[in-house]
């Protein structure tokens, strides 16, 4: 049995917060019910390439980004802002636990489905709204978009070479952060009803997610009011911490400890950085960073990346490469982690990470095609 199973979701969401987060309650076991317009549907089906191919090898109209966050659900073609598709919608929230959009602040108030009219179809209702910004606040109703909102969060301040430019995540942090926290707020509504048996509203913003995410980083600065330095690969609070470069490759080294910083210099043959001012204790690498990289990148470069990770491993030094997409997913471990599986015979998607002993999560819906399923729920739930 699933941990959600009997929950059905009514979800408006489309891009990658919303559904990012809808998918994780789709792999708990609630059924997901994609809204989407007919003619149209999520836009992200045709942020490609690549694309999807099907049995003959020919492209078809579903990219990868769509394909990322979009299992385990069912798609519905329905015109909302219609008197007869609001009709059904209404008629489908009647039947549903929770409710997840991520539209324009006021947006779907226009079209009767606000919180307070949808509270009146279902009352104890689990609402959920992603948007940029929130509900509240001087920028309540602008858009927000992922890079925009890395930008204004300081994330990107943090991410870069010292004195290069700043730079965005290399993935979407911002919409996923939102989807996450968004789905865990959901888990939780989901349990205080058991509680008490009444719903509520619950108002996530891509802006506040992202702030937290920094967590020390933007702790670090409410502390003393001074601005978290951009290290690069480095670390604000760690030395040494960060990508070295050997004879053949980089290598990751993230000595944590005053123990692993003295296994790696006896390992190394040089005790004599134990005894210098400037390599004493974490404190005093991190003021004297500059002299403290130099020096280990001056010794990892005497190696092959091999010889660093074998041996690094052995006395419990964390040590690693720093691998493609090709090497990570051929990596053994995650293999052995089913980290890349199979929905059915035709779509390879990235496992959840979420290992529940009693209740696992399924894998039993590739993502829809638009309007895949609009018959068979209308059959099985307003017949």
């Amino acid at each position: 049995m699933t941990a959600l199973e009997g929950i059905r979701v009514f979800d408006m969401t489309r891009v990658l917060a919303g559904p990012f987060c809808t998918q994780i309650l789709g792999d708990l076991g609630a059924d997901v019910i994609k809204i989407e317009q007919p003619n149209m549907g999520d836009v992200t089906r045709s942020w490609g390439p690549p694309f999807e191919r099907d049995e003959m090898g020919q492209e078809t109209t579903e990219s990868a980004y769509y394909l990322s966050c979009n299992r385990n659900k069912r798609s519905m073609a329905l015109d909302f802002t219609q008197a007869k598709g609001l009709e059904i919608a209404h008629r489908l929230i009647e039947k549903s636990d929770v409710f997840v959009e991520n539209f324009k602040v006021g947006f779907l108030a226009r079209h009767g489905l606000s919180y307070e009219e949808v509270k009146k179809i279902k009352p104890d209702i689990i609402y959920c709204s992603i948007t940029g910004f929130g509900q509240t606040g001087p920028y309540a109703s602008h858009p927000g978009y992922d890079f925009q909102v890395q930008g204004l969060s300081g994330l990107m301040s943090l991410i870069g070479e010292p004195e290069g430019m700043p730079l965005r995540a290399g993935i979407s942090i911002a919409d996923i952060g939102a989807g996450m926290y968004s789905a865990m707020a959901i888990l939780a509504a989901l349990f205080q009803r058991t509680r008490t048996g009444e719903g509520q509203y619950i108002d996530m913003a891509l802006l506040d997610s992202t702030m937290a995410l920094m967590s020390f980083a933007a702790q670090s600065y409410l502390l003393d009011g001074r601005l978290p330095p951009r290290v690069g690969n480095g670390h604000p609070n760690i030395v040494p911490y960060g990508a070295f470069k050997a004879q053949d490759g980089f290598v990751i080294l993230a000595i944590g400890t005053e123990a692993q910083f003295e296994k790696f210099c006896h390992f190394v043959g040089r005790d004599d950085l134990l005894t210098h001012p400037h390599f004493l204790h974490n404190a005093d690498r991190v003021r004297h960073r500059e002299e403290v990289v130099a020096e280990i990148s001056a010794i990892i470069h005497q190696k092959p990346k091999a010889y660093w990770i074998e041996q690094l491993e052995k006395i419990d030094i964390p040590v690693g490469p720093v691998n493609t997409l090709a090497d990570a997913f051929a990596n053994p471990h995650v293999k052995a982690r089913d980290i890349a599986r199979w929905i059915g015979d035709d779509v390879k998607t990235i496992a959840s990470p979420l290992h529940l002993s009693a209740s696992p999560v399924s894998y039993h819906k590739r993502p829809p095609r638009l309007g895949e399923h609009t018959e068979e729920i209308l059959a099985e739930i307003l017949s």
